[in-house]
C-alpha cells in the first residue's frame, strides 16, 4: 500500500452526527455526497442508474423500509441527482475479513477491507458518529448510505459484511443475474446493510447482536462478521434468507461459502486466494496495515479497518486505483485515521 508520490493525502473526517445519523451526515457532506452520486452515474449508463432508482424506491416503500424517509432526506440534499436508492441497494462488494483476540491488547480484533470497482469510495470515506438507543457507534461509511457495512460500537462489538458469491441457477450468468434479481423482487425483509444498522442501534451487547444476525430473515444472502470485547468473543454468520450457519472463534472469510453447501459465483478478485492469504496472517499481524498486501490488496480496494471494540480502536485508510495503471494495485488515498476509546488521536 503506497501513496502516490509528491502528493499531500487528505484526512478522514470523524463527523458527529448524533441522533440525526446518516441523513444528517449527507446534509454535512454535500460534495462528497455529489462526488460518490457522480461516480456511480459514470459506471452505471444513465437508464438503467434512472430505471433502477425507480424499482429501488419501489421495493423500499411497498417493504415500508424503515429508512426510506431517510432516503428522501438525503435525496433531497442531493439536489436532484439520480442513483440514491439504487446505490444503497447497491451490492457489488468483494471483501476480506478476519477476527480474533488481538496479539497486541485486550479484547477481540476485526481486519477488514472492501473492494468495489467505483471511484470516489476512497477519497471520499468518512467515520460518522451515530447515536442509537443503546448507545454510540462510529461508522466507516459515505454520505448518502443510510445503512451499516463496518462499524464499531465501543464497549459493545464490532461488525461488517462480505457479500457471498451470486447464486447459480443456470450456466449463464446474465441469465443467473436476472433469476437472483427477480428473487430479491418477491423479498419483504429488511436489506443486510439495514439489518446491521438496527444491529448496532438497539443491541447491548455481543450476544444480543449474534441472535438478531442469525435469526432475522434477510432479503439478500450475506456473511455476518461480529467481534465483541472478550478475546473468545467472534463469529462468522453465513446467512441466506432465512437459515443461518453459525461458526465461533478467529477465522477469516472471503467472498465464498466456507460451510454452506449453495453453488454460486464468486465475488470480487481471487475470493480464495485473498482467503488464504489473510488466513496465514491474521492471528499475528500487527495492528497496522501491514498485512494489507497481495491478494488482499488489489486494483479495487477502496478501504482497510482495524477495530477493537475493547479498546474503542478504529484505524481506516481509503484507497483508489491508480488511473496510471489499469488492474494495478489500489494505492493509498488517504492519510490513515485513528481512534481510541472514542477519541480521535492523531494519524499514523
Amino acid at each position: 500500500m503506497e501513496p502516490r508520490a509528491g502528493n499531500v493525502l487528505p484526512k478522514i473526517p470523524l463527523i458527529d452526527c448524533g441522533l440525526a445519523g446518516p441523513a444528517g451526515l449527507a446534509a454535512s457532506e454535500p460534495n462528497r455526497l455529489r462526488d460518490i452520486v457522480r461516480h456511480g452515474a459514470r459506471k452505471y449508463p444513465h437508464g438503467i442508474l434512472s430505471i433502477g432508482d425507480r424499482l429501488s424506491e419501489y421495493w423500499l416503500g411497498r417493504n415500508n423500509n424503515p429508512y426510506l424517509e431517510e432516503l428522501y432526506d438525503v435525496a433531497g440534499t442531493s439536489h436532484g441527482l439520480t442513483g440514491i436508492f439504487m446505490l444503497n441497494l447497491s451490492y457489488e462488494w468483494g471483501c476480506t475479513t478476519a477476527f480474533g483476540p488481538d496479539p497486541e491488547g485486550e479484547g477481540n480484533r476485526m481486519l477488514r477491507t472492501l473492494d468495489w470497482p467505483l471511484d470516489g469510495l476512497g477519497k471520499d470515506v468518512v467515520v460518522a458518529r451515530y447515536e442509537g438507543e443503546e448507545g454510540g457507534y462510529d461508522s466507516v461509511t459515505w454520505p448518502g448510505f443510510v445503512g451499516v457495512a463496518t462499524a464499531m460500537a465501543p464497549g459493545r462489538f464490532s461488525a461488517a459484511i462480505n457479500q457471498p458469491p451470486m447464486r447459480k441457477w443456470t450456466q449463464s450468468c446474465w441469465f443467473d443475474w436476472g433469476i437472483n434479481r427477480i428473487k430479491l423482487w418477491r423479498e419483504d425483509a429488511l436489506p443486510p446493510v439495514h439489518l446491521l444498522r438496527q444491529v448496532f442501534d438497539q443491541c447491548q451487547e455481543y450476544e444480543e447482536a449474534k441472535e438478531i444476525l442469525s435469526s432475522t430473515p434477510i432479503a439478500t444472502p450475506a456473511l455476518f462478521s461480529l467481534s465483541g470485547v472478550e478475546p473468545d468473543q467472534c463469529c462468522l454468520i453465513e446467512r441466506t434468507e432465512d437459515e443461518a450457519m453459525i461458526m465461533d472463534g478467529p477465522r477469516a472469510l472471503a467472498n465464498h461459502w466456507q460451510y454452506m453447501d449453495i453453488k454460486g459465483r464468486y465475488r470480487g478478485f481471487d475470493s480464495e486466494g485473498r482467503l488464504k492469504m489473510m488466513n496465514a496472517q491474521f492471528r499475528d499481524a500487527a495492528n497496522d496495515f501491514s498485512w494489507l498486501i497481495p491478494p488482499i490488496l488489489c486494483s479495487t480496494t477502496r478501504i482497510a479497518v482495524v477495530m477493537n471494540a475493547r479498546d474503542g480502536v478504529l484505524k481506516v485508510v481509503g484507497l483508489e486505483s491508480p488511473s496510471s495503471t489499469p488492474g494495478g494495485l489500489a494505492h493509498q488515498a488517504t492519510e490513515i485515521y485513528e481512534t481510541r476509546a472514542g477519541a480521535k488521536i492523531a494519524a499514523e
